[in-house]
C-alpha cells in the first residue's frame, strides 16, 4: 500500500513537470562587465552592448548573449563572450570565447597576464555606475586650478 501511493505521488509530480512550461531566461541588450588591469590595479565597469565591440585597454570585447534569470529562479547572469587582443601592427589574437558566469568568475575564466574581465550583470541599457564617480573626480580637479 504504501509503495503505490509512493508510486502515484512520483507520478502525480512528473506530469506536474512535464506540463509545466519551463522559465526562459531574459534575454537582456548589455552585459555589465567588470576589468581589471592588473599592472595598475584599476578596476573598470563596462557596459557592453551586445553584438558590439568594447575596448578595455587592449582587449576587444564582444558580448554575444546576455541572459539572467527570471526574478523567481535563483539568481543567474551569463553572458557568451568574444575576447581578442589587439595590438598595433599584430593580427587580433582571439583569447577566450565561451560562457562567463556572474556567480562564478572562475568556472570559465579569460587567462591573461594583463588583464581580468568577468560578468557582473546583465541590463536593459547603460548602468553609469562609474560616471558619478568620474564627475565627482572632473569637479574636483577643476576645482584646484
Amino acid at each position: 500500500m504504501c509503495f503505490l501511493l509512493y508510486a502515484f505521488r512520483i507520478g502525480v509530480l512528473l506530469v506536474v513537470a512535464l506540463i509545466a512550461p519551463p522559465s526562459k531566461a531574459d534575454q537582456k541588450a548589455y552585459a555589465v562587465l567588470q576589468g581589471l588591469d592588473k599592472v595598475t590595479a584599476r578596476v573598470t565597469t563596462l557596459d557592453a552592448p551586445i553584438g558590439r565591440s568594447t575596448r578595455f585597454g587592449a582587449l576587444e570585447i564582444i558580448p554575444r548573449i546576455c541572459d539572467e534569470r527570471p526574478p523567481e529562479e535563483t539568481p543567474e547572469s551569463a553572458a557568451f563572450l568574444d575576447i581578442w587582443e589587439v595590438r598595433e601592427g599584430e593580427p587580433a589574437a582571439s583569447l577566450f570565447r565561451g560562457w562567463m558566469f556572474a556567480s562564478s568568475p572562475g568556472l570559465n575564466a579569460m587567462e591573461h597576464p594583463v588583464y581580468d574581465v568577468r560578468v557582473l550583470d546583465c541590463a536593459d541599457g547603460p548602468t553609469k555606475r562609474n560616471r558619478p564617480l568620474i564627475k565627482k573626480r572632473l569637479e574636483t580637479s577643476n576645482d584646484d586650478k
